[in-house]
């Protein structure tokens, strides 16, 4: 009769979960092409501005207005994440509070520049070592000047 060793079998399985579970997590982040998603936080300083969930929000260098048809800011932000991650963050997470991406500027900084209606937002990222900053803009859109043509200025 064959005897079971049960703190062998134990010990086995055990072995056998772990090395799965690393197989699993290198597979995840093996790809260097693939940039880990950043959270959108629930606590919003203006309701249609996503900010990731882990980025700290600093009053003492932040100002913000609102009144009935007017905003006004600028805020700021730092967290744990690369530059990259916070471009892809703001790419995925504005469109879902109808801001349309305007363009973006990259070199050394990065600034992305958003519309809606009346409003532009330019957001701006600074990478500081494995922290990013972020600074976000928002203001009412400026309309041009109209002058008459037929009129020389004087």
């Amino acid at each position: 009769m064959l005897k079971i060793n049960h703190k062998l079998i134990l010990a086995s399985t055990i072995c056998m979960l772990s090395l799965s579970a690393c197989a699993a997590t290198t597979t995840k982040n093996s790809d260097p092409t693939q940039v880990p998603m950043l959270e959108p936080s629930a606590m919003l300083k203006f309701s249609d501005i996503p900010m990731p969930a882990s980025f700290v929000f600093f009053p003492e260098e932040s100002y913000a207005f609102q009144s009935a048809g007017f905003r006004a800011g600028l805020l700021k932000y730092t967290g744990k994440a690369s530059g990259e991650q916070a471009v892809v963050f703001f790419k995925e997470q504005m469109p879902l509070y109808n801001w349309q991406l305007m363009n973006i500027v990259e070199h050394g900084r990065r600034m992305l520049s958003f519309e809606k209606e009346q409003e532009a937002c330019i957001i701006t990222i600074d990478e500081k070592g494995k922290n990013a900053e972020i600074t976000v803009s928002i203001a009412p859109k400026s309309h041009p000047a109209y002058r008459k043509a037929d009129k020389p200025i004087k």
